[in-house]
């Protein structure tokens, strides 16, 4: 599986954006699926994930009731709505795609995108 992220930008606080994740392949739905993100001098960190059907989603505290991932199975394709943006969502954020269930590890993943930047200002 091929993954591709898309959607960062800079927004000021409080903001919004959506972010997406292309995936290759007929395989698509077999996969769970996660969005990590990584700041400047930390560890990458779990965001959400979604089960194969979509009807399972967890969630990091942090971004609980701001954030919300979603996924079209028919477009191969997993997307996160990012809603009252803080500074410190700042990061540069990963989709994943794993076999496992929509955990928080990121052992549980074996498929990588590239990142996209996320920068909020405040």
């Amino acid at each position: 599986v091929q993954l591709q992220a898309s959607g960062g930008g800079l927004v000021q606080a409080g903001g919004s954006l959506r972010l997406s994740c292309a995936a290759s392949g007929r395989t698509f739905s077999m996969y769970a699926m996660a969005w990590f993100r990584q700041a400047p001098g930390k560890e990458r960190e779990f965001v959400a994930a979604i089960g194969r059907s979509g009807g399972s989603t967890n969630y990091a505290d942090s971004v609980k009731g701001r954030f919300t991932i979603s996924r079209d199975n028919a477009k191969n394709t997993v997307y996160l709505q990012m809603n009252s943006l803080e500074p410190e969502d700042t990061a540069v954020y990963y989709c994943a795609a794993g076999l496992g269930g929509n955990g928080h590890r990121l052992s549980g993943y074996d498929y990588w995108g590239q990142g996209t930047q996320v920068t909020v200002s405040s």
